[in-house]
C-alpha cells in the first residue's frame, strides 16, 4: 500500500484512460465539492459513475447494481467508512476499495488493509493523484485475477487442448463452419464426442472466434473435482478469499467439460445461473452479474443420464442449443498427416531432438490403424516414437526398399495401379474400389495419404 498523500508514480495519461474506460465507480463522501470534483474528474474517464452522500444511500445503490470500485470517505456522519466498508464486506461486497481520509494514521491504513482496502488517499488530492490510485487498484485486481487463472489452467489443461482445431477433412471442415457461425452469438455449446477427439480443443477454437477471444478462457473438469467442493469452486463463497471461476472468467468463456460429472444439486444453481445471468456467492446477501460464454462437453449420453434422473432435463435442454458431435480420429483420416506432422514438429522442440521423418509407408500405416484413443492416442504415439527414436513396428517402413525414393517399391507401384484405375473410372471411388476389389474406406485413406 502506498504511503498516504503520496503521489505515486502511475502510467501515461493514453495508458490510465484505457485502464479507467472499463471501470464503474462509487463515490461515497458527505461533502458535496468532493463529490462533484471527482464525478467531474471521472466521469469522462470511466465506464459509469455515481455518488452517495452517506452510508446508507451506497448501500441502496449496491443493492440496485455492482460497481468495479467504491471511493469511499472515511468520516462520514451516522457510520465511518471503514465501519460501513466492514459491514459490507459481510453481505458480499466484491468491489475493490479506496479509502480517503483528512486524518492520516497507521491504525487506520492497517485496519483498511485487513478489511481489503486497495489504497488510501490523503486529502486534500490532485486530480493525478486519485487517477493513478484507480488505475493502480485496478491493474493489481487485473494481474491477481490473470495469475489465479494461469495457475489454474496450467494444472487443468492437457497439451493437446492448447492447440487449434485442425485438419480439413469434410467433418472438421462442418464443425469449423458451425463454430464460426456461432462464435458472434452468446449461444450455449454443448460440444460431445468420445474421449481424446478434441473437445476442448474445438472449445478453444470457438472461444478464439469469437469476440472475447482476448479475454479469459476457464476450462473446468466436473469430474476432478471433489464433489464437496465444486460448487464453491465454481460459485464462489464469501470469506474464502477469493472469488469463484464463473466470476474470475466474467467477461470470457466458462468451459465446462464432463459436465455429466456435476452432482445434481449443483445442477440447479447452474441453470439459474445460465437464465439470469447472475450469480450469489455462498454466504454473501448480494448477487454478482456475469458476462459468460457458456461451453460444455461430455463423452457420456447426456439423454441417457436425464433419462435415469441423473441430469436435470431442464438443464439439459438449456445446455443443447447448438450442439457439436466430435467425429473419432477414424472417420477423420484425411487429418491424420498433418495432425501427425504437427505433434512431431511441437514434441522435437520440447525435446531438442531430431524429428522422425514421417514417410509414405508410415502414413498409410497410420491411415489404416482403428484409434481407440483418437487424437489423443495419435499424439502419444508420436511422442513415445521420438523419445524412442522409432516408431513401433507396426507404424514403420522398415523393411520397405526405400518406398520414398525408388518407383520400383511396392508402394510406389500400388500408388500408381490404383490412380491409374481410379482415373480410368473417371474419379469414382466406390466403381475403383469394386474394380480392385477393396473397400471405399481403403481406397479414401490410401487418398488422403497420397493428398488425391
Amino acid at each position: 500500500m502506498p504511503v498516504p498523500g503520496q503521489d505515486a508514480p502511475g502510467g501515461a495519461p493514453g495508458e490510465i484512460d484505457a485502464v479507467l474506460q472499463h471501470v464503474s465507480v462509487l463515490v461515497v463522501d458527505d461533502e458535496p465539492g468532493i463529490r462533484n470534483f471527482l464525478v467531474r474528474t471521472l466521469q469522462s474517464r470511466c465506464k459509469r459513475v455515481e455518488e452517495a452522500a452517506s452510508a446508507e444511500e451506497a448501500s441502496r445503490l449496491l443493492d440496485e447494481r455492482t460497481f468495479d470500485l467504491v471511493l469511499l470517505d472515511n468520516v462520514m456522519p451516522g457510520q465511518s467508512g471503514l465501519d460501513w466498508l466492514a459491514e459490507q464486506r459481510r453481505v458480499g461486497l466484491f468491489a475493490e476499495a479506496i479509502l480517503m481520509t483528512a486524518y492520516a494514521d497507521l491504525d487506520t491504513a492497517i485496519h483498511a488493509m485487513r478489511l481489503g482496502a486497495a489504497d488510501f488517499v490523503l486529502k486534500p488530492f490532485r486530480s493525478n493523484q486519485i487517477l493513478n490510485a484507480i488505475s493502480r487498484c485496478m491493474d493489481q485486481r487485473y494481474l491477481r485475477r490473470e495469475n489465479f487463472l494461469l495457475k489454474y489452467e496450467l494444472r487443468a489443461e492437457s497439451q493437446l487442448a492448447r492447440g487449434r482445431l485442425m485438419g480439413n477433412s469434410p467433418a472438421i471442415s462442418t464443425i469449423r463452419k458451425t463454430l464460426e457461425r456461432v462464435a458472434p452469438t452468446p449461444a450455449p455449446v454443448l460440444i460431445t464426442g468420445e474421449s481424446g477427439t478434441g473437445k476442448e480443443v474445438a472449445a478453444r477454437t470457438l472461444h478464439a472466434l469469437s469476440e472475447r477471444a482476448d479475454k479469459p478462457f476457464v476450462p473446468v473438469n466436473c469430474a476432478a473435482i471433489s464433489p464437496d467442493r465444486i460448487e464453491a469452486d465454481l460459485f464462489g463463497e464469501l470469506g474464502r478469499g477469493r472469488d469463484g471461476l464463473l466470476v474470475q472468467a466474467s467477461g470470457g468463456t466458462l468451459f465446462l467439460d464432463e459436465i455429466s460429472e456435476l452432482p445434481l444439486s449443483v445442477q440447479g444453481t447452474l441453470l439459474r445461473v445460465i437464465e439470469d445471468g447472475r450469480i450469489r456467492p455462498a454466504g454473501a446477501e448480494r448477487e454478482v452479474p456475469l458476462n459468460l460464454r457458456f461451453v460444455f462437453a461430455t463423452n457420456g449420453d447426456l439423454e441417457a443420464a436425464v433419462a435415469q434422473s441423473k441430469f436435470r432435463r431442464d438443464l439439459y435442454h438449456r445446455i443443447n442449443v447448438v450442439h457439436v458431435r466430435m467425429p473419432l480420429l477414424q472417420e477423420r483420416v484425411p487429418d491424420i498427416p498433418e495432425l501427425a506432422t504437427m505433434f512431431m514438429g511441437q514434441f522435437a522442440r520440447q525435446l531438442g531432438v531430431t524429428p522422425l521423418p514421417i514417410s509414405e509407408g508410415v502414413q498409410v500405416n497410420l491411415a489404416g490403424y482403428d484409434w481407440p484413443g483418437n487424437v489423443r492416442e495419435l499424439r502419444n504415439l508420436i511422442e513415445r516414437s521420438l523419445i524412442l527414436g522409432s516408431f513401433p513396428p507396426e507404424f514403420s517402413d522398415e523393411g520397405e526398399a526405400e518406398p520414398e525414393e525408388s518407383s520400383d517399391s511396392l508402394l510406389a507401384v500400388e500408388r500408381r495401379h490404383i490412380l491409374s484405375i481410379l482415373e480410368a473410372c473417371g474419379g469414382n471411388r466406390a466403381e475403383a474400389a469394386r474394380r480392385l476389389g477393396i473397400s471405399r474406406k481403403t481406397i479414401d485413406r490410401k487418398c488422403a495419404v497420397w493428398n488425391v
